[in-house]
């Protein structure tokens, strides 16, 4: 069973309508009970790194979810603003963030680069991994986005897409992952992405 974190920031029903176009069981985790018999978390996020901690805390998930993430190793996956508040700060608000992987949230360029980034990306992956199996060297995901997280160490980062320069694009820490990217509004290749968490990517982590 695939729990779905929703809260009034999130883009849960976009995620759930992917999970069921690919027959993958699931049910929305709303409160700390609904963590009951859920072996993989998926994390969306629209919206800014601090309205995303405020919400996941005001529906008080955090415990539980740190819990079951980093002391019982379940596989996790964080889409967009789900990536970025992994990391320890982020540019946006000045925003502490959780601190699960080393690393900070900066903004695009505006003089280089229109903000926010809309529209689809190629992304070059920087190594194998479960989560892209199926996939070719590159492939085109759709991203909006104004900020991108910067990992402190590079054997964190799984893909990367290049606008005014190189960013990350995906990362995995262990049961940890997490992509930039909107894998559910990415058509089949994010299908293929969301399966592989779900099924083979998750049970290896």
């Amino acid at each position: 069973m695939i729990g779905i974190i929703n809260y009034k920031a999130g883009n849960s029903h976009s995620v759930m309508n992917a999970c069921e176009k690919i027959g993958v069981e699931c049910k929305y985790i709303g409160g700390p009970d609904d963590f009951a018999g859920v072996s993989a978390v998926i994390l969306p996020g629209v919206g800014s790194a601090k309205a995303t901690l405020d919400s996941l805390r005001e529906i008080g998930v955090m415990p539980k979810l740190e819990e079951l993430v980093l002391k019982e190793k379940i596989p996790f996956l964080g889409i967009c603003v789900g990536l970025q508040i992994l990391f320890e700060h982020s540019e946006e608000d000045d925003t502490d963030c959780l601190g699960w992987i080393p690393g900070t949230v900066v903004k695009f360029n505006e003089k280089n680069v229109r903000v926010p980034q809309i529209g689809w990306n190629r992304l070059s992956w920087k190594r194998d991994d479960p989560l892209l199996r199926g996939l070719n060297e590159t492939e085109f995901f759709y991203f909006v986005n104004s900020y991108y997280a910067k990992p402190a160490d590079g054997a964190d980062l799984l893909a990367a897409a290049d606008y005014d320069g190189e960013f990350c694009a995906m990362i995995r820490r262990e049961n940890i992952y997490a992509s930039q990217c909107h894998i559910e509004k990415s058509g089949m290749v994010g299908l293929t992405v969301l399966k592989n968490f779900c099924g083979g990517a998750a049970n290896q982590c």
